[in-house]
């Protein structure tokens, strides 16, 4: 690759972290703004209630594509108009299949789950959505696929607000859990028309085994490591929600959700561009090592600051807001969840980079090592801590990061510690200076004055440290904002 293709790639990677960083910024206002009304006038109970019928159709989802999405993403040459509409045929067959087998058994799954008449009509909307939101793939894959991830911003901004706008309504008009039903519908319907609108694919109808099979020799195996994933978290959440009230389920996934904000504003992007992004260069090794380099200094520098700051002040915001003290016996696990999500930040991008280099099969002992901790760990802990359990079991299996890096590490030579003391040694200097000043929190005003100085602090720190290894994407920054 030259260097004229370096600069192109390199400008396409920053460009599109910076988009969807930006939408992701866009999309966790919309989200917090909202989840912090939704809290308010909605009960833990209907929460639980959610998250447990939102982890069926995540259980679901697992089976729509046999792995074959990330295959088209994946794959070196260009996909061809037949493997395009095979893959579509292909997985709404067995998106329709596995639609109308859940109706037939939605009274059983009520009954398993003491679900009321709201909670049954909220897992048929979102039967519904799960249907629609696979009609999305073809279009999405090939954006992706060609680093346009500007595009995607607009059909994801969309599609959030018109989940959020629709539930606040609607849980205001005292609607329970049928306020996440129909904001469900309409996420899917507005996605649906919008992603088509940004990526115009016609869709078609049509069968060729000789594409399918060319694309099934990574997908099956992705597919399984994605089965791995769902038999370790979604359906860990099924089976809690089996053995524990709907009222702790809802703490659960009220902390899983608020620890999880520096992955969504961070990780996702810089995740979602790196796996079509290491595919293209899979097989230029000095280009994959300076990625990769840059991939784990940049997620230092953004997760440390917000996972400390959320640990810090999320206590404080509670007692400040009195109507969010329903919340406060979820915060043991808050903290566990934010320090293993900030743990995880960092075992995705070497994941992505081990299935970019076709290392399937790595990745695949690696999920099967975490889903085994997993259902080892969580039923004990749970029996020890209770409803904490989960965190407990989080933070352990999250503290295994170093396997992926030291997989990674027999393809491509990259420095991972060298990459991350520096913005941790800011963090933690940004963090004496918040955490001694956390007595003299007395109102949302100073708490505001408090984190943006502590914001400061850091950035001032940082940009000390790494002023030689930042300043050469301050060009593509520029021309980009």
């Amino acid at each position: 690759m030259d260097s004229v293709k370096i600069e192109a790639f390199k400008d396409k990677i920053v460009g599109g972290v910076l988009a969807l960083t930006s939408r992701t910024l866009i999309l966790q206002a919309i989200s917090f703004i909202s989840t912090f009304i939704l809290t308010i006038l909605l009960s833990p109970s209907v929460f639980g209630v959610f998250f447990i019928v939102s982890a069926v159709i995540s259980f679901l989802t697992y089976f729509s594509d046999i792995g074959l999405a990330a295959a088209l993403v994946q794959k070196k040459e260009e996909p061809e108009r037949s493997e395009l509409v095979s893959v579509f045929t292909l997985q709404q067959l067995i998106v329709l299949f596995i639609v109308s087998v859940v109706f037939l058994f939605i009274p059983q799954i009520a009954v398993f789950y003491k679900l009321s008449s709201s909670g049954i009509f909220l897992l048929k909307a979102l039967l519904v959505a799960f249907f629609l939101s696979s009609l999305k793939t073809i279009p999405s894959i090939l954006l992706e696929r060609k680093l346009e991830f500007s595009r995607l911003v607009l059909p994801q901004i969309l599609e959030n607000l018109a989940f959020y706008l629709t539930a606040i309504v609607l849980a205001y008009m005292k609607m329970g859990e049928a306020s996440f039903a129909w904001a469900a519908l309409s996420r899917g319907i507005i996605g649906l028309i919008s992603i088509y609108f940004v990526s115009p694919w016609l869709p078609g109808i049509g069968f060729s085994f000789s594409s399918i099979k060319k694309l099934i020799t990574f997908g099956v195996p992705f597919q399984a490591n994605s089965l791995l994933a769902l038999v370790k978290d979604d359906l860990l959440t099924l089976y809690l929600g089996y053995v524990l009230p709907a009222t702790f389920i809802g703490y659960l996934g009220w902390a899983k959700k608020w620890a999880e904000i520096p992955l969504r504003l961070i990780m996702d992007s810089i995740i979602k561009v790196t796996f079509p992004a290491f595919s293209r260069i899979q097989h230029e090794k000095a280009i994959l090592e300076k990625a990769l380099n840059k991939t784990v200094l940049f997620l230092s520098v953004f997760t440390f600051p917000v996972s400390i700051l959320l640990i810090i002040y999320i206590k404080p915001l509670l007692y400040l807001l009195p109507k969010y003290l329903k919340w406060l016996p979820a915060l043991p696990s808050l903290y566990l969840f934010a320090l293993s999500a900030l743990l995880s930040a960092f075992s995705s991008p070497m994941i992505n980079a081990l299935n970019a280099l076709g290392k399937i099969n790595k990745t695949l002992t690696l999920m099967t090592i975490w889903t085994v901790m997993t259902w080892i760990l969580v039923p004990l802990t749970t029996y020890f801590f209770g409803f904490n359990g989960w965190a407990v079991s989080s933070l352990i299996i999250s503290s295994t990061v170093f396997l992926p890096v030291i997989m990674l590490k027999k393809f491509v030579t990259f420095r991972f510690f060298a990459n991350i003391i520096k913005p941790f040694a800011a963090a933690l200097i940004m963090s004496f200076f918040s955490f001694f000043t956390l007595n003299l929190v007395s109102n949302l005003f100073n708490l505001v004055i408090f984190i943006l100085i502590s914001i400061i602090i850091y950035f001032s720190v940082i940009l000390f440290f790494l002023k030689k290894e930042l300043s050469v994407y301050l060009p593509i920054i520029r021309k980009r904002v």
